[in-house]
């Protein structure tokens, strides 16, 4: 995994290096989508905790929104990302926030003015939880991923897209009750992540 993670880096490095050649404009956008999370349960929550709370589902399938700003011209983008996503269910609460970098290059098709995206993502993943009758708990840990999709420019400055992103990272949170020992953690191993999106650059 380490190995994995230099070469992404490395990789992004000289993209972005390459892409500071270019003449950029800048943009500004706005995403939403639908994350699933892959979140797993330790085996000594399983067991200290019966029935042992839906922690690994409270913020699966839930509802992501994200800000973004960056650069871009003909060949690519690169861009800084901030989203959050937050939910709670039966007194189970859940928010998983991320901080973002990216670049895609672009391949256009036909005109210029549609093009296919693909990408590499390095950034921060920041899970807390805080559910009834446990002490708060935070962590924040690597993410590291891909992205494609579809642009469509709409004008000069308007755009609008359809992406895919996939996340590995290994943010975990403990659970204990209020004054307790540590009953067990729950771990965010992955995010998948279906989004639309709308940009204007300037």
């Amino acid at each position: 995994m380490k190995l994995a993670l230099n070469r992404i880096a490395l990789a992004t490095t000289l993209a972005l290096a390459a892409a500071g050649a270019q003449a950029t404009d800048t943009f500004v956008g706005l995403t939403w989508g639908q994350t699933n999370n892959n979140i797993q349960k330790s085996d000594s929550l399983n067991a200290n905790l019966v029935p042992s709370p839906a922690l690994d589902k409270v913020i699966h399938k839930t509802g992501t929104w994200g800000l973004r700003v960056g650069q871009q011209d003909d060949v690519g983008r690169y861009y800084l990302t901030y989203e959050n996503i937050s939910d709670s269910d039966s007194g189970n609460k859940l928010r998983q926030q991320n901080l973002l970098g990216s670049y895609d290059l672009f391949l256009p098709l036909g005109d210029n003015n549609t093009k296919l995206f693909g990408g590499s993502t390095l950034g921060l993943v920041k899970l807390e939880q805080d559910s009834r009758g446990f002490s708060r708990d935070s962590n924040i840990n690597y993410a590291a991923g891909l992205q494609a999709g579809l642009l469509q420019e709409l004008n000069k400055n308007a755009s609008i897209e359809v992406g895919y992103r996939y996340l590995r990272t290994n943010a975990s949170v403990d659970l204990a009750e209020q004054g307790g020992p540590k009953l067990g953690s729950v771990d965010l191993r992955s995010s998948g992540q279906a989004y639309l999106g709308a940009n204007y650059s300037f």
